[in-house]
């Protein structure tokens, strides 16, 4: 379950790469921010932030034109 849910649903890139950065930075390590998000890159985006910042992209899926994300603070 997540700690933080982040909402950024009708925002284009890289804004929800940046709010997301944003709301980690508030929390601490192994805590779990969720983001839901309606931009497409966002599912490329956001295994490429993790895999630049060393977070762990726990889980990606997508219901309708919403992606779903949770991502654990390292």
């Amino acid at each position: 379950m997540a700690d933080q849910l982040l909402d950024a649903k009708g925002l284009n890139c890289p804004l929800p790469i940046l709010k997301a950065k944003k709301a980690l930075k508030g929390m601490s390590p192994g805590q779990v921010l969720e983001i839901k998000a309606t931009d497409p890159g966002s599912v490329a985006d956001f295994a490429a932030f993790c895999n630049q910042t060393g977070n762990e992209l726990i889980s990606s899926g997508s219901e309708g034109d919403v992606y779903q994300f949770e991502i654990k603070k390292s």
